[in-house]
């Protein structure tokens, strides 16, 4: 997931004035935006490309929100997927084009295309400001999106609510998890017949804050779709030197583990700890011959390329001869 804080992207996103207090020219920001040294966020407003390249979908669109805040006033507020990077939250697969806005009266927010307006009943209790930007709660912006997502950006979405309201340094709050999911009952319960309900109503049933990836929580997903019981998350494993190994997924009623590798920990040199590709690819072969030794279960990887469909975990599975029960 994305880690440049709010702060980081504050001082990225530069204004024109900005820049001509600094020594640009028009002209000159032309000629840039021209040779791709500058990026165009909106009108008026910009990044280094280079700074811009390296950065997460999510990321992205939070310097754009960032952008749209500073340009925009009324009782308009970020809301949806706007709001959802404001919380740190994924946009599993999602096309992240225009800042959404709610406001509660038909009042105009913008007249500008990157922009589009929900109107909508907006309490104060809904409202609270994330760096510095007004934005939907928590829980207004979980419940406004899993009745509108793709089913897999939903399920990602609200396990990693979820997670960010219980998770306390390494340990689980369950008295958290159980507020959480009342709170978003409540909402859904008063919701009625609202678009999406029946939709959101599964998802939070499903939701599991657990899941530590979005490609663990869409995992998640298939395997329930292909007919597996619900699996173990985060299954500790005693290790040879007293520490535990935590596997993502422990499929009891077929006595196999399951891992979604994503590249990062791989690619990512702040998550090797110093260590080399290689290294870190030999430790893993000694976790798992570990695991399988201890166990005696099948264990199998997958990756981003395999959670597509359900169609291609089950065969990636298959070729572990991980079948359904």
């Amino acid at each position: 997931m994305p880690t440049t804080t709010a702060p980081v992207l504050t001082q990225l996103v530069r204004s024109r004035a900005d820049l001509v207090l600094n020594g640009w020219t028009d002209r000159g920001i032309a000629a840039a935006l021209q040779r791709g040294e500058l990026f165009n966020v909106r009108r008026g407003w910009f990044m280094d490309a280079v700074e811009r390249e390296p950065l997460w979908p999510e990321q992205r669109h939070h310097a754009h929100v960032i952008a749209v805040a500073r340009d925009a006033s009324g009782p308009a507020v970020m809301s949806h997927t706007s709001a959802a990077v404001l919380w740190g939250l994924p946009l599993y697969g999602m096309r992240l084009a225009r800042v959404h806005m709610t406001t509660p009266s038909p009042r105009r927010i913008s007249s500008a295309p990157d922009v589009f307006r929900h109107v909508a009943p907006l309490p104060s209790v809904d409202v609270t400001v994330r760096g510095g930007i007004r934005c939907t709660t928590l829980s207004r912006t979980v419940f406004d999106l899993i009745r509108v997502l793709p089913v897999p950006a939903a399920v990602a979405l609200a396990d990693a609510a979820e997670r960010q309201m219980a998770e306390r340094q390494w340990e689980w709050d369950t008295d958290a998890v159980l507020s959480w999911r009342g709170e978003l009952a409540t909402r859904l319960t008063a919701a009625g017949g609202a678009r999406g309900i029946r939709q959101a109503r599964w998802v939070a049933d499903f939701a599991d804050g657990r899941a530590q990836l979005p490609g663990e929580s869409v995992s998640r997903l298939h395997l329930h779709r292909l007919g597996f019981a619900a699996p173990d998350l985060q299954v500790p494993i005693d290790g040879p030197d007293g520490r535990a190994y935590f596997v993502d997924f422990g499929l009891a009623d077929v006595r196999s583990f399951g891992e979604f590798d994503g590249k990062t920990k791989y690619l990512d040199e702040a998550l090797r700890s110093g260590r080399t590709v290689e290294q870190v690819l030999l430790a893993e072969k000694q976790r798992e011959d570990w695991i399988r030794g201890r166990t005696h279960w099948r264990l199998a990887r997958w990756g981003t390329e395999h959670i597509a469909t359900s169609a291609a975990l089950a065969a990636r599975l298959a070729s572990f001869h991980i079948t359904p029960p």
